[in-house]
Formats: C-alpha cells, sequence, structure tokens
C-alpha cells in the first residue's frame, strides 16, 4: 500500500509532530508491514507560539506544500492520504478547509489522524451554520479515522467516517534494559526515600500553561510539604517544571507564584528539553504530575515516557488518560484540584506501581506495537467497509 504523509515533523516538537516522525521514519524501517511512505512535511509554524496561530505568509506555503502532494502523488501513482485533522479552532480549520479542497480530489482514499479532540463537540454546539455546512462537505465521510482511545471516537464519528480504529500512541523505549539495570534502581531510590527521607523530585513536562496544569502542579508541590504524613518532616517535594511558557503573561504569572514563600526553593524551571536534557530529567525525576485539563487533550506522550521509565504517575481523569492508566496503574484525581494532587503525590512515593507501569508500557506502547497497529489500520481502507 502506498501512502502519502501530510503532515509535519520536529520542529515545533510536540506530541503530534513526534508521532508523524515515529510514522516516517518507522514505517520506511519496518517495510515487512506493507506500507510504502511518502512525505510531505507540511509545516507551517516555526514556534509552539505559532502554532494555530493567523499570520502572514502560511498560505503560500500551504499552497507550496499541497503542489508537493500532488506531484508526489502522480509520480508515485498514491491513492491514499493521511491527514491530522485540526483543533477546534477557526483558523486552523480554515487552513483544514482549503488543504483538502486542493488535494480530497487527487486522493480518492483518506486517512485522518486525530491528535486534537474536540473539534465534533465544537461542530456541533459552537460553530455558524456555514462552517458546519463547509466542514461537513470538506471534511466529511473519510475513509478511516484512527482514534488514540476509545473514548475519542466522537469527532470521528461527527465527521461521519466510514471506519474507526484504535490505536493508541507510544514512544521509543529509552530503556530495554531497564529490568536488569534501570528498574532497580527506580525500586532502591524510592525505598531510601520512604525509609531514611529526603527530596522527593517531581517532574512537570508539558507546555508551561494553566490548562496544562502547571499552577495546580506548585501548588500542590506547596500543599504536599505542608501535609502532616507518616513520613513527617524526612520527606520534601521539589518541583522540576520541563517546558516553554505559551505567552509572557503566563510566565510572569509562574514567577510570581514560585517567589512566594511556600513555593520558593521548592520549584525550578528548567526550559524546554529535548534530547539528552530531557532523558537526564526523567532520570533524575521520582515521579511525574500531569495535572491536565487542556481542552485539546487526547493520549499525552508525556504519560507513556514516564511509564517506559517506569515513573509512578498522578494526573488528571481527563480525555484519554484513564484509559492509559487503568485500576490501580496510577493516582487519578479530578482536574483543578492541587489537594488530592498533593494527596496523590504522598501515596505515589509509598506505592510500588512504577514495575506496573513498565510492564504495561512494554505490552501496549512500545514503537514497534504502535508501527504494527498503525499499518494494519490503515490497510483496512483498501477492504470493503462495515
Amino acid at each position: 500500500m502506498k501512502l502519502l504523509v501530510f503532515a509535519h515533523v520536529p520542529p515545533p516538537h510536540h506530541g503530534q509532530s513526534q508521532m508523524v516522525q515515529y510514522i516516517v521514519e518507522g514505517l520506511r524501517r519496518r517495510r515487512d508491514l506493507g506500507v510504502e511512505i511518502h512525505h510531505v512535511d507540511a509545516r507551517l509554524s516555526g514556534s509552539l507560539q505559532d502554532v494555530g496561530a493567523a499570520r502572514g505568509g502560511k498560505i503560500p506555503k500551504l499552497l507550496r506544500h499541497c503542489q508537493k502532494a500532488r506531484q508526489l502523488g502522480d509520480a508515485h501513482k498514491i491513492r491514499c492520504l493521511y491527514y491530522v485533522p485540526s483543533p477546534p479552532r477557526r483558523v486552523p480549520l480554515y487552513r483544514d478547509w482549503l488543504a483538502l479542497a486542493l488535494l480530497r480530489r487527487r486522493f480518492p482514499q483518506l486517512i485522518y489522524h486525530w491528535h486534537s479532540a474536540g473539534l465534533g463537540d465544537w461542530l456541533k454546539i459552537s460553530a455558524t451554520i456555514p462552517e458546519r455546512l463547509l466542514s461537513n462537505r470538506l471534511l466529511g465521510r473519510p475513509d478511516l479515522s484512527l482514534v488514540l482511545a476509545e473514548v475519542l471516537r466522537c469527532d470521528a464519528e461527527q465527521v461521519r467516517s466510514r471506519r474507526v480504529e484504535v490505536v493508541n500512541n507510544a514512544v521509543s523505549d529509552p530503556f530495554p534494559e531497564y529490568h536488569v539495570d534501570r528498574g532497580q534502581r527506580r525500586h532502591d531510590r524510592l525505598e531510601e526515600l520512604r525509609t531514611r527521607g529526603g527530596t522527593v523530585r517531581v517532574l512537570f513536562l508539558a507546555l508551561c500553561s494553566r490548562d496544562k496544569g502547571l499552577l495546580d502542579a506548585i501548588e500542590a508541590i506547596c500543599l504536599a510539604n505542608s501535609m502532616s504524613t507518616g513520613f513527617g518532616s524526612r520527606i520534601r517535594f521539589q518541583l522540576d517544571v520541563a517546558g516553554g511558557f505559551p505567552d509572557a503573561e503566563t510566565e510572569r504569572e509562574f514567577r510570581e507564584r514560585t517567589s512566594q514563600e511556600d513555593a520558593h526553593g521548592r520549584v525550578q524551571h528548567l526550559g524546554f528539553l529535548h534530547g539528552h536534557q530531557k532523558q537526564e530529567a526523567m532520570l533524575r525525576a521520582d515521579m511525574l504530575i500531569f495535572p491536565s485539563y487542556y481542552a485539546f487533550e487526547t493520549h499525552p506522550l508525556t504519560v507513556v515516557e514516564a511509564m517506559a521509565y517506569g515513573m509512578p504517575i498522578v494526573a488528571t481523569r481527563w480525555r484519554g488518560i484513564p484509559e492509559m492508566l487503568p485500576g490501580n496503574l496510577a493516582h487519578l484525581v479530578e482536574p483543578r484540584d492541587p489537594r488530592s494532587l498533593a494527596a496523590g503525590l504522598i501515596q505515589a512515593l509509598e506505592s510500588q506501581s512504577g514495575p506496573q507501569l513498565r510492564n504495561r508500557f512494554e505490552e501496549r506502547y512500545t514503537l514497534d506495537r504502535f508501527l504494527e497497529r498503525f499499518a494494519a489500520a490503515v490497510k483496512t481502507v483498501n477492504q470493503p467497509g462495515p
């Protein structure tokens, strides 16, 4: 099967662009899976702050990307197009209208990969009648929609997808020898904290925005340090914040809050981390906090990465996160509840969830498993519909 991937790879670096890179590079490596990949790096933004924003020069770029896609399609006789639909925001939605108006006739088979949530509800509730009609005409009836969790089917169903398949996100395994070395080290570290005390390093790894839970994470650290626990005064929680700020106002708010007495010296901003620096931060961390209530959240790669490192996780019951972390595998709380987050941090220190999370990663979220599920799903477009 030949597939034209019309989506950008890093930079900017975020979950969607990372997964596109995994698809392009992985399927070119795994030729045994039977999907021949051709790629147009349809990048329109140079930074995370620019993603989804209206800016001069983006439309000419988009037109050039579409022209390249059509040329590749003609040269290699490609019928199937892979496309990532926009979140429920007007500027990227209008971009989708233009791109698909130019590409759908050339590529009679269309696959959507839903990396943002909420477009279906927005079209039903908030879109104007012309926006709804144009979206139905230009975006409707894809041959296949790939969603990241069972709970996220609604967007695909709203655009009347002919087939919907669940394919979870994944990451490249940072420690193939985890069970030989890294797992024991993490176990010994947590045991030492429980018995002798010390500083528990909690990692926040995401866009440093309010709705990703940054301020809630700070409050949770402060509350956890003030709670009376079985560990007494021997334990202190430290928050390492890794990620960029979406705007100057959020950064100002962060600086003001962390300068207050209860947070001073207990929160540090590491900046945006990638590659070796990110790996070092994950290795230093004792647990992950991910208190997101981000409207477009789906199946966050940060959570998958923490599972790969065998790291205890405190997160919110939001979008696809509970499906990733069922049962007692993590400490899940309701969004916007710092006190429950603080209690979750203390419980995570007492738990032995790390090895179980690593096992779940190996069972469901390795890159090879993702590529196999992805290839099997996209090849269904050549099969009769349900």
